[in-house]
């Protein structure tokens, strides 16, 4: 079979919600749970997943903000940013990692899934990746510009498993002295390895947005691949 995509259902704890689902050629793969930024499971986040499913994954993107509006999906213009961002702070942060710990399972349970799961996250995804690692939903993770992963910190002794980290040198929303944070706190774990893109801002991934910068995006998804072949 190609590539193919479709909405799921996983059975959480507080109710079902939706997932994007994406499959690779032939069906089969390792485990891959994409978070979503805050504008939600969008035409970026599924494009993210049909990616790398292509490259053989199978991908689960679940709908975090379920609670406040089903397959809430937001743009990159001024309106939206303000309508996401007040998803957001409405957002519980025990009750998504609850979501993710049962998209989790869901995913672990999809035909075709095989090896250690992965959690991939972007933005607000990526510090519910950083915790889903630290809560075992996940045998590795994956951040781009983790928001607020230095307000967390205290759970770093809770991370025993592979860590990468991506972050922009010229991010406005994420200072240079919380990507120090987190470098100097992580600084003797071998297992955890960031990387910090001179040229790049917050969002360097997304080619929807004005901050897209091709080369970063293109080294980071390398050093991700790699970085998911040598855990899964």
């Amino acid at each position: 079979m190609d590539l193919s995509t479709q909405w799921s259902t996983v059975d959480g704890p507080d109710g079902a919600f939706d997932a994007f689902l994406a499959l690779p050629r032939g069906g089969r793969g390792p485990a891959l749970l994409l978070l979503q930024e805050i504008f939600g499971v969008n035409a970026h986040i599924r494009a993210v997943a049909e990616q790398y499913a292509a490259d053989g994954y199978v991908v689960l993107a679940p709908d975090l903000f379920w609670r406040q509006g089903r397959r809430l999906a937001f743009g990159y213009d001024e309106a939206d940013w303000g309508r996401a961002a007040q998803c957001m702070q409405r957002a519980d942060v025990a009750q998504a990692q609850a979501d993710i710990g049962a998209a989790a399972a869901a995913l672990r349970a999809t035909p075709g899934a095989e090896g250690r799961l992965a959690a991939l996250g972007f933005c607000w995804g990526g510090r519910m990746a950083y915790l889903a690692l630290a809560n075992g939903h996940a045998e590795h993770a994956v951040a781009y510009y983790g928001g607020g992963i230095q307000h967390c910190l205290e759970r770093a002794d809770d991370i025993h498993a592979p860590l990468l980290l991506h972050f922009g040198a010229r991010d406005a929303h994420i200072a240079p002295a919380a990507v120090r944070a987190i470098a100097e706190r992580f600084e003797a774990r071998e297992e955890v390895e960031i990387h910090l893109y001179p040229d790049a801002e917050h969002g360097f991934n997304c080619n929807h947005r004005s901050s897209y910068h091709q080369r970063s995006a293109a080294e980071a998804h390398g050093h991700t691949l790699l970085f998911l072949s040598e855990n899964q």
